[in-house]
């Protein structure tokens, strides 16, 4: 801390210089004016007579969306479980191409640090750079509407997410472990069997478990731009304005959603 002298001469300690504290203030300034600019640009571009009457809108829509029509119910359980494949068979290829990434990734595996691994982060960076709906509507034009490009999408949407964490953990072995089965004069692949492979297997369950719980979520929505699953049901009620279909809709996927966090916190209590 500087120490400076008052006008009676005695030393005082100070928590920063006049600099730092001219530097700190001018920080402040200058955070205060782009918000204040941001909050222009936004409000320029907004029209307030919606907002101020956003909550008259949304207790109309509540009131016509209640009661919920339970009879419907009957038309949601095919797209509740296409829903439930999409994201199982979407995590599953997501895992069969994210472990090899991770394995090129990881820098006590790779083969090559210099050419091989940054492929693997580009490839990585890329799959999670890009939302599970940009690649359904780009599945979608190639390969046409449809349960697959929602289980492509879901797919690759999940290998960055599955590799970053899988090679952080690969990253992280104990590599005793490692030089002992080496020093018994075993081959690069015994190694990584016997050597690496047990150590991360907690790792990888937990991350499949994870990641599937998330592909719940994301494939509810993915009907919405024509991938399958109980979002195309949801996408057809709010286009003929169904409001008690649309409150059934958003219960089943609130349920499925409960019953998937349920599901996941039990397995990976019992992986843990």
């Amino acid at each position: 801390m500087p120490v400076v002298e008052n006008a009676a001469g005695n030393r005082v300690w100070m928590r920063r210089t006049t600099g730092q504290s001219m530097l700190r203030w001018f920080g402040w300034l200058l955070g205060v004016a782009v918000f204040v600019w941001c909050w222009n640009r936004i409000s320029d571009s907004t029209t307030w007579f919606f907002v101020w009457d956003a909550p008259r809108i949304a207790g109309d829509i509540l009131t016509r969306a209640t009661p919920p029509r339970w009879s419907y119910i009957d038309e949601l359980w095919l797209p509740i479980w296409d829903t439930l494949n999409i994201a199982t068979l979407g995590t599953i290829l997501a895992l069969i191409m994210a472990v090899p990434v991770a394995f090129l990734a990881a820098r006590n595996t790779t083969p090559s640090a210099r050419f091989v691994r940054p492929i693997a982060l580009l490839i990585i960076v890329s799959t999670r750079s890009i939302n599970s709906l940009i690649w359904a509507l780009l599945l979608i034009a190639i390969i046409g509407p449809g349960i697959f490009a929602g289980i492509l999408a879901i797919a690759i949407r999940s290998i960055g997410f599955c590799a970053k964490l899988l090679y952080e953990a690969i990253e992280e072995i104990d590599h005793t472990q490692v030089e002992a089965i080496s020093a018994t004069g075993a081959s690069r692949w015994q190694v990584m069997a016997y050597g690496i492979v047990p150590q991360i297997l907690p790792a990888f369950a937990g991350i499949s478990v994870f990641r599937w719980d998330i592909n719940i979520r994301e494939s509810t929505v993915l009907g919405l731009v024509g991938a399958g699953g109980i979002g195309l049901q949801l996408s057809g009620s709010l286009n003929t304005l169904a409001w008690p279909q649309v409150s059934l809709i958003l219960i089943v996927i609130l349920f499925a959603v409960i019953v998937s966090e349920w599901v996941s916190a039990k397995v990976r209590s019992a992986i843990i």
